[in-house]
């Protein structure tokens, strides 16, 4: 999380399938399970090239994996002693039914048509307490689904926030802790512009709807306007990074490749001073966002309020204190065709604030959440999707605000999230670096490709959608101080669902 100063903050440490074999029924005796014990102490005694710190958490993973099979063998022989229990009982009637003894084909078959109930009954069970770890081995999205196209690497410090434009030409914007913003070139991955107004943190950025315009809050407790030029260059041909690389390797380490000065370049242009200041915060300005029609903006802080400005004049229109959050907030975000804003909290709620009535300026909170609640998005429709460093993601009706619609239950803290317009496909990023993408009914969709030649190598920080974009679909940007531009093939994606 940025901090007042500017200066980045360690990245935050970690906040915590392979197919079912057929079913074999079997006895062990104890020599054979003090065999397997043995087998085990002896694997942990073995020396790892792996560091400690994760060997031991597989050796865990490994040992709960062994438990859940054991317990699957319990089962298994409870249910062969009720089958062999049933074959004894239709012997016991087969030779009593109407005073006389059935023939043993008729016999067998009635026991076969029991036991192949029981059979089913077995394998029901095997899957359904096999499903979590069957999952978790679950393989990541072909490349062919999800590609990295081009890498946007040039700030100094890690990137909080990642927005595209929404008029031409299209560009992509970035905010970062080393105290600015930069616009680039998505097919070329090249700096346009250089913001440096800021005095703090820059973490967030959002452009004007209809205006070369963009917003951004900072550590340094305001939001500025600010107005910008591009002139994009010329494309150059898009070289696939996944050519360079064969069978995907995981990198375990935490080297920074992108650790290298990289400075944008000194021909692209450098804006210096906003047009307009929005002050009043007490606190570092942690989001800010245009409300529909792009007349007004409003900010969240860390001093617990957030902010409704008049963009021409600016001047405070309204604090949105009563009924506010209890602690500091994290996110904001404004409908898109609507008066409504939602902010997000570490007193684990998110607030929906609607202003379609000049006069009411009511407040609906959100709970459900058990951690601090990262950020909290609109969809088209009538819903809301809020992220949460308890590793969930819950989709909730505007309508129903009592109980989430859906749940996301995920192995990683959750950032700031974004949703596609058109296909409803939500896009997490996660503190351990990987980036997935579910549907809104909570149907895990893909894992973007990461190794150690590609993907982000520290914490994803925030995900912004550009579906008309023929280039890059879906971006990303982390503390590693790059973003990444990805293609996914949205209809392939549906297609493997």
């Amino acid at each position: 999380m940025p901090i007042e100063s500017g200066t980045s903050a360690a990245a935050r440490q970690g906040k915590s399938k392979r197919k079912p074999h057929a079913i074999s029924i079997r006895r062990t005796n104890s020599s054979e399970q003090e065999r397997v014990l043995s087998q085990r102490e002896m694997l942990e005694g073995q020396d790892s090239k792996l560091p400690s710190s994760i060997r031991q958490p597989l050796l865990e993973l490994f040992g709960q994996i062994e438990r859940e099979f054991e317990n699957l063998y319990i089962e298994n022989l409870e249910l062969r002693r009720e089958i062999e229990t049933l074959n004894d009982r239709l012997t016991a009637e087969g030779q009593t039914v109407d005073g006389g003894d059935l023939s043993k084909g008729q016999l067998k078959a009635k026991a076969s048509h029991s036991t192949s109930q029981l059979s089913q009954k077995l394998k029901t069970t095997y899957k359904a307490s096999t499903s979590k770890i069957v999952s978790s081995f679950k393989t990541t999205t072909s490349r062919a689904v999800c590609q990295l196209v081009k890498e946007y690497i040039g700030h100094r410090d890690g990137i909080w926030d990642v927005s595209v434009t929404r008029l031409q030409p299209v560009v992509l914007g970035t905010a970062s802790a080393d105290h600015s913003a930069m616009l680039w070139s998505i097919e070329t991955g090249r700096c346009l512009l250089k913001y440096t107004g800021h005095a703090g943190s820059v973490n967030s950025i959002k452009f004007h709807p209809s205006e070369q315009v963009a917003l951004t809050a900072s550590g340094d407790q305001t939001a500025h306007i600010w107005r910008y030029i591009v002139q994009l260059p010329t494309p150059q041909p898009v070289i696939d990074s996944n050519q360079m690389s064969g069978e995907e390797e995981v990198d375990f380490s935490d080297k920074d490749e992108a650790d290298g000065e990289v400075e944008c370049p000194s021909e692209s242009p450098t804006v210096r001073a906003p047009s307009t200041t929005l002050k009043s915060h007490q606190g570092v300005v942690i989001a800010a966002d245009w409300l529909v029609g792009g007349k007004q903006v409003v900010t969240a802080s860390w001093d617990r309020t957030a902010n409704l400005y008049d963009v021409e004049t600016s001047e405070l229109v309204h604090s949105l204190t009563v009924s506010g959050h209890d602690q500091e907030l994290t996110h904001c975000c404004t409908h898109p065709t609507q008066r409504l804003v939602v902010t997000s909290s570490r007193d684990t709620t998110f607030r929906l604030w609607d202003f379609r009535d000049p006069s009411i300026h009511s407040v609906n909170v959100f709970q459900g959440h058990t951690d601090t609640v990262t950020s909290a998005v609109f969809t088209v429709g009538d819903n809301v999707v809020s992220g949460s460093d308890d590793r969930t993601v819950k989709v909730w009706d505007l309508k129903n605000m009592r109980s989430p619609i859906a749940t996301i239950r995920t192995d990683s803290a959750v950032n700031r999230i974004s949703v596609s317009v058109n296909q409803r496909i939500i896009a997490l990023p996660h503190d351990n670096r990987q980036v997935r993408l579910f549907d809104m009914s909570g149907v895990r969709l893909a894992r973007l490709p990461r190794s150690n030649r590609q993907g982000h190598r520290r914490m994803v920080c925030c995900t912004a959608w550009s579906e008309d974009n023929p280039t890059c679909n879906l971006f990303s940007c982390g503390f590693d101080r790059q973003a990444i531009g990805w293609n996914i093939n949205i209809p392939a994606l549906l297609q493997e669902k």
